[in-house]
């Protein structure tokens, strides 16, 4: 033994590595199988716009050359998307980068964050790398319970991060729910409203977070091109807030954190919005799928306005999830979010339900 863990800062001693998605080439090697499906990402089954690899084509020819380290660009795009000024966003290799950026700046020992049970593994794993102490609030209904987590908010309290969806549940705060927290929130507390699968929402009661920039001058939106965008490989997120927060983060922010062709594609990606729509639309369909196939199989679920449903299956989770990875299936176990009997499944293409619907019919029965 070396003795580095003994060296490394205390909240890093007692991290566990973040673990993705079990990759379809590793599933199709491992068991021999082909075409196997992959619904445990929350990707875009249709991926990105079609306008986006033609583009990427010609933008190979200046990867040679550094990206545009401000983004100039897609700022400008973004701006204009959602009615704001260039001063306002920070850009980052993806909303994963963004959320770090918030906790490099205002969390540290001695601090605190507040954030809920069940909510976004990234959390609680930047609180701990920064030093920083966890407030974690109960969830209510596999949700935020808004007062639990206000109740927690003290003199030590910096940031608070809120999913609106939250992943992994896909449950939602309404408009004035999230309203009332805002106007309690000390205004030198910083509340991150992660928003990275605001573009499948459908729910009459959702918010509109972005008017709320102007009066919360302690508010960050955080999005992503993730998701409904169909970019998860190249990596691209933003932040929207006041100007001061932004130009903090922007001096912990690495130079080129996002890359040209991420850049590129992004900003083409942001101008077709028929796209999003058709991407909304097949997961309106998938999900109802995916909620009638539960009530048939007679399995729990947790109702979602993302673009995935977590599942009680009754049984351990990570069985369960096990016994698809034979039947060419792989969804997501979430038994690290303290929700050990559930399955997050993302909505796919049709034919990618059906089949992980037989496949868990099979593995259940």
């Amino acid at each position: 033994m070396t003795g580095f863990l003994d060296r490394a800062t205390p909240g890093v001693r007692g991290l566990h590595p973040y673990e993705p998605g079990k990759p379809l080439e590793e599933l199709e090697r491992e068991y021999g199988i082909r075409d196997a499906v992959k619904l445990a990402s929350n990707e875009n089954p249709l991926g990105p716009s079609p306008r986006v690899a033609p583009l990427l084509a010609e933008a190979m020819g200046e990867l040679a050359r550094y990206p545009d380290g401000n983004g100039f660009a897609l700022k400008q795009a973004l701006a204009g998307h959602h009615g704001v000024d260039t001063a306002q966003i920070t850009l980052g290799n993806g909303s994963n980068d963004v959320l770090e950026l918030v906790a490099r700046v205002f969390l540290a020992p001695g601090r605190e964050a507040v954030f809920s049970e069940h909510a976004f593994a990234v959390y609680p794993i930047v609180t701990q790398a920064t030093g920083a102490t966890a407030r974690i609030a109960p969830a209510r209904d596999y949700g935020h319970d808004l007062d639990a987590m206000a109740a927690l908010i003290g003199g030590r309290t910096s940031v608070v991060f809120i999913a609106n969806p939250n992943n992994p549940t896909g449950t939602w705060l309404g408009r004035q729910a999230l309203l009332q927290f805002l106007e309690g929130v000390p205004p030198e507390v910083v509340v991150v409203l992660d928003e990275a699968y605001v573009e499948y929402v459908e729910a009459a009661d959702y918010p509109d977070s972005l008017p709320w920039l102007a009066r919360f001058p302690n508010l960050v939106i955080t999005r992503t091109f993730s998701k409904a965008y169909g970019l998860a490989g190249l990596r691209v997120g933003y932040a929207l807030s006041h100007p001061e927060l932004a130009e903090l983060f922007n001096r912990v922010r690495q130079p080129f954190n996002v890359n040209s062709l991420a850049l590129a594609a992004a900003e083409v990606a942001l101008g077709d919005q028929e796209h999003i729509r058709r991407a909304l639309e097949l997961n309106r369909s998938g999900m109802q799928f995916w909620e009638t196939s539960c009530r048939r199989l007679g399995l729990d679920f947790i109702p979602s306005v993302g673009n995935f449903l977590c599942i009680d299956v009754g049984r351990s989770g990570p069985e369960v999830y096990q016994a698809l990875l034979p039947e060419g299936v792989i969804v997501r176990p979430v038994a690290n979010y303290g929700l050990p009997r559930h399955l997050r499944i993302t909505i796919g293409l049709e034919d990618e339900n059906r089949r992980a619907v037989a496949a868990l019919e099979r593995v259940l029965a």
